[in-house]
């Protein structure tokens, strides 16, 4: 299979569901397989992860647009309660049963995924959901050695570490990553005005509602975030990623020089 070019990405995931992906029955079972795991992690962690797998577009864009492709070691810092193992481990299962969005490429054959969460409520949650699926460590991503991945995904979290520590961790990232590996970074952009300013709040209330307190933020313009991948040897692609939310979220799709 081709691989697809970082532009060609960006256009795919851009493009927002279609009528006939909206009511894929196939859509409904991937969303089910995903969430069902949680139920005896408790109502929250099981209404917690099929709300965020409905509503954020990152997770079906991981899928629709092959950003994984070819990859087969993954690492998620911050990872919470593994949310992404759920979702690439129901999305191999219903493609083997047949049961696969139109239109849609195969899901990456992953060998492994682990994660890494500071948060340790997050951790047992996802130990209990997932248990041997996702290796998780309980730990700080600027303590914790990264070993090594040929895809590194990095979720909104960046942006709660100072800003000589986000170079850190990047550079980190792209010692754990072999030339060409993939890191999927999500961020707001601190330049789009009121969307961003929504972003921070809804941020703050969630952390808030789940018991983390008042935690200071360090967000950069996506201009700064661009800068920051190429100080830190990544070629990158920026691709909005808030489709359907009121949100300034963006995906940078890295590739390590």
């Amino acid at each position: 299979m081709t691989q697809k070019s970082d532009g060609a990405l960006a256009l795919e995931a851009l493009r927002l569901p279609s009528r006939s992906e909206r009511h894929d029955g196939s859509w409904a079972a991937l969303l089910d397989a995903a969430s069902e795991p949680y139920r005896v992690a408790g109502r929250f962690a099981y209404f917690f992860a099929r709300g965020k797998l409905r509503t954020d577009p990152v997770f079906r864009t991981l899928l629709r647009a092959g950003l994984l492709a070819g990859r087969s070691q993954v690492l998620d810092l911050g990872c919470g309660q593994g949310l992404l193992a759920a979702w690439m481990q129901a999305a191999s299962t219903c493609h083997a049963r047949g049961a696969w969005p139109r239109g849609w490429p195969p899901p990456p054959q992953l060998q492994s995924i682990r994660g890494i969460e500071l948060m340790a409520r997050d951790v047992a949650r996802a130990r209990k959901a997932l248990g041997a699926r996702l290796q998780v460590q309980h730990g700080d991503l600027r303590e914790v050695p990264f070993g090594h991945a040929d895809a590194i995904v990095v979720l909104d979290v960046l942006h709660y570490l100072a800003p000589d520590c986000q170079l850190e961790v990047l550079r980190r990232i792209h010692a754990a990553l072999p030339r060409g590996g993939v890191l999927l970074l999500r961020v707001g952009d601190a330049h789009h005005g009121l969307r961003f300013r929504i972003t921070q709040a809804a941020d703050r209330l969630i952390l808030l509602a789940r018991g983390h307190g008042w935690v200071k933020t360090h967000c950069r313009s996506l201009d700064a975030w661009r800068a920051v991948l190429d100080q830190c040897g990544f070629d990158g692609t920026a691709v909005w990623m808030s489709q359907g939310t009121p949100f300034a979220n963006v995906l940078l799709i890295g590739r390590a020089r």
